[in-house]
């Protein structure tokens, strides 16, 4: 396993749609393997394959002790909507902003060996799937802001020097990244980051 360098807001494979996995073997092992113990090693709450360059429709998870993964992820959202909540991001560091999620979610896909996988979801796990998704289809969460906070996002996107930020984090990460070893206590509590 490694861990791998995250793209930041600007890296045009944040906002291109991921292509369906079809192969199920030893190279998407390793990818989940290895997104994992990066959103472990930041902490957070999830990553997508475009987070870090690889541009295939699979997302990692981890909130509230509730851990795992989805390959060629599909959502059925409630009709309704939770409160709205801060969200982050790792490819957009140091911004976060309420956005407006679905209250409930049912995603089903499969596993890293192609099984079938369903999992129900309300509160930060349905925000989470929501977030991680929208990765997924070249969608920032920043995407979904409006009024005020739109501004306010777009304006502090538009001020960050990310070119520095991105230096600033590559270093900060160069103790583990592409290394085996390193990363926080997995499975910690829903403080973290989405992807």
């Amino acid at each position: 396993m490694a861990i791998l360098n995250i793209r930041i807001i600007g890296d045009p494979v944040l906002r291109t749609v991921a292509d369906p996995v079809t192969d199920f073997g030893p190279e998407l092992a390793k990818l989940v393997a290895d997104m994992t113990e990066t959103m472990e090693d930041v902490d957070g709450a999830g990553l997508a394959a475009p987070q870090i360059g690889v541009s295939k429709r699979v997302f990692t998870y981890r909130i509230d002790g509730v851990e795992g993964h989805i390959i060629n992820p599909v959502l059925e959202n409630s009709d309704d909507f939770q409160s709205d909540q801060v969200e982050g991001c790792l490819s957009i560091p140091g911004l976060g902003f309420p956005v407006r999620r679905f209250r409930a979610t049912r995603v089903t896909g499969f596993d890293v060996n192609g099984n079938p996988v369903s999992v129900e979801a309300e509160g930060l796990l349905a925000r989470c799937f929501q977030h991680e998704n929208d990765h997924l289809d070249g969608i920032l969460y920043t995407d979904r802001l409006e009024g005020e906070d739109r501004k306010a996002a777009l304006r502090s996107i538009r001020n960050a020097n990310y070119d520095s930020i991105t230096e600033q984090t590559t270093t900060k990460r160069a103790r583990t990244v592409g290394s085996s070893f390193g990363g926080s206590s997995f499975g910690a509590g829903a403080a973290g980051t989405a992807g």
